[in-house]
């Protein structure tokens, strides 16, 4: 059941757009201009232009005239993201003041399923590369082979993101999500039958499913916030969302060491162990599959927000997802953050997958440590994701926090290297945390400052794009710094990605920063434009009138 979203206020208050449709006036407009009667009045939300009601012949007559009116550039934009068909009525019960935007109470529901499963994916990601020593004894490969578990979900994630989005953006959320749950479910059961010393290639296979249904997976935070929650929680909404996948890998790092210790003189044991792990996994994918097709739903009854509002009511229009690609890439502040991003969360991607064998060079024998090092730089990720997006829905400083959230992962980066070899595995513990609240926190805000300077193209689209670099530069780094690691000791493969971290701070430095579906939630358009209400929510043939300045001073 939808209820009415108290922080954004009715429909029809003032300076916000109403229930049905908006006129854009000059914001140095009198005040006297604009007056509405009474809601419960008949003609409620009327529009009078120096003093002459909408519904008068003079109003009348002058309709066609203004709507034949030559727009100006900026005019254009708001046409285009603003209700632009006859007839269009608010849902809801007929001659009722339904709110144009409510929360729904299922959106919490949503959330939390699609972190579940999120967090089931990134474990299964991460439970092979924590214990890599351990796979590498029972199924007899390299640690090259053990890498490519980890690498596979970047291989697969690069060709497999402009289907998916388009399949996002054009057969829904639910659908996608549906997919996502049921093949990281599917991944998991296959993994069940290669408990054995010859089935490494089943086992990859397992994880080739899985690595597929993250395609479906990782967009999807950045889109959900914003179909489901309010402007003063979405970008909360969208950290919560990635928080899940965090966690996910958080718990890969914690319980594989636990579960399946390093007994490779008791092969039966150690495989009845492997056995345990993957058997536990299906059962909770299957879950939480059972629960997506029951709950997860594709929207809520009514938009959360104005800008979704503005976005529903195109849905007229054909979509074009190669456009909606094209405008992307002449985005120049989008190009910029897709590079910076890819650098900030391929270097996360790497540090993740070598962690075990970074550990292990300075500290042999703590593949339990190992794990929780892991651990700790997720769980403190987790409470910077968090902090960022509270800081994003109070501040809206998207630029600004990027920026100094970037330098401080920098340094945080810097000072996990050049500490690592201090034979204090306690100072690793407290640098890896460091480390991880930055780096892991920025996760999020590059999903928002996404949707934020790309408005009102897909959510879906812009986040797999960004996913896509990070899987790029994740697998990049992973074999760059491996190979480093293996030839020069784990300092020259952390100082590597110490120098692409520095060339991302100089990137994200030159983004311009574009709120556009923040200015859109406030009531803004471009320029002094401002939206007021002319339509009530119960007329049968509302219209949205668009109106240049020039034309308001004729009238």
């Amino acid at each position: 059941m939808a209820q009415r979203d108290e922080e954004e206020g009715l429909a029809v208050a003032p300076g916000r757009p109403p229930a049905n449709g908006y006129l854009p006036v000059p914001g140095g407009a009198p005040a006297g201009k604009v007056s509405a009667e009474s809601q419960n009045g008949p003609k409620a939300g009327c529009l009078a232009l120096n003093g002459v009601p909408r519904d008068s012949p003079a109003a009348s007559s002058g309709d066609l005239s203004r709507s034949q009116t030559q727009l100006a550039p900026e005019e254009e934009t708001q046409v285009r993201l603003l209700p632009t068909g006859p007839g269009e009525e608010t849902p809801g019960a007929e001659g009722a003041q339904a709110p144009r935007t409510a929360l729904s109470a299922r959106r919490f529901v949503v959330l939390l399923i699609f972190s579940l499963y999120s967090l089931v994916n990134a474990f299964q990601w991460i439970q092979y590369s924590i214990i890599s020593n351990v796979f590498e004894g029972f199924y007899g490969v390299s640690s090259l082979h053990i890498d490519w578990l980890s690498m596979v979900y970047m291989l697969a994630y690069v060709p497999l993101i402009f289907p998916a989005t388009w399949l996002l953006d054009t057969r829904g959320l639910r659908l996608t999500a549906l997919l996502g749950s049921g093949l990281n479910c599917l991944g998991a059961w296959v993994k069940c039958c290669s408990v054995q010393q010859h089935l490494f290639w089943v086992t990859m296979l397992g994880q080739a499913l899985c690595s597929v249904a993250q395609v479906f997976i990782l967009g999807l935070p950045s889109r959900i916030a914003s179909v489901w929650f309010g402007p003063k929680e979405v970008s909360t909404a969208c950290a919560t969302a990635v928080l899940g996948n965090q966690l996910g890998t958080a718990v890969g790092f914690l319980l594989p060491p636990v579960l399946v210790p390093n007994t490779q003189n008791d092969t039966d044991l150690l495989a009845s162990n492997i056995s345990t792990m993957f058997y536990g996994t299906s059962g909770v994918g299957t879950l939480l599959f059972i629960l997506t097709v029951i709950a997860f739903r594709e929207k809520p009854p009514y938009p959360p927000s104005q800008a979704q509002a503005a976005l529903q009511d195109r849905t007229s229009e054909k979509y074009s997802y190669k456009k909606s690609i094209r405008n992307l890439f002449k985005n120049i502040p989008f190009v910029l953050l897709l590079i910076t991003y890819g650098i900030m969360t391929g270097a996360f991607y790497s540090v993740s997958t070598l962690l075990n064998q970074i550990i292990l060079t300075y500290y042999e024998g703590e593949e339990v440590n190992a794990g929780r090092i892991g651990l700790t730089l997720v769980v403190a990720g987790m409470v910077g994701s968090i902090l960022c997006g509270l800081w994003l829905d109070y501040t809206k400083t998207y630029k600004q926090t990027t920026l100094i959230v970037y330098i401080l992962s920098f340094f945080g980066m810097v000072i996990f290297t050049f500490t690592l070899d201090l034979d204090y595995i306690i100072v690793v513990f407290v640098t890896g945390g460091v480390l991880g609240f930055f780096m892991t926190g920025y996760l999020p805000l590059g999903f928002e400052f996404a949707v934020e300077i790309t408005y009102p193209e897909s959510e879906g689209t812009s986040s797999g794009l960004l996913n896509a670099a990070a899987q790029i530069f994740g697998i990049l780094f992973t074999l760059a710094q491996g190979k480093l690691t293996s030839d020069y000791g784990p300092k020259a493969g952390n100082i590597f990605l110490c120098v692409w971290m520095f060339v991302g701070i100089i990137l994200t430095a030159l983004i311009k920063s574009d709120l556009r579906r923040h200015n859109i939630n406030i009531g803004i358009a471009n320029g002094d434009m401002k939206a007021i209400p002319f339509d009530s929510p119960t007329d049968q043939e509302s219209k949205t009138v668009m109106m240049s300045k020039q034309s308001e001073s004729a009238i």
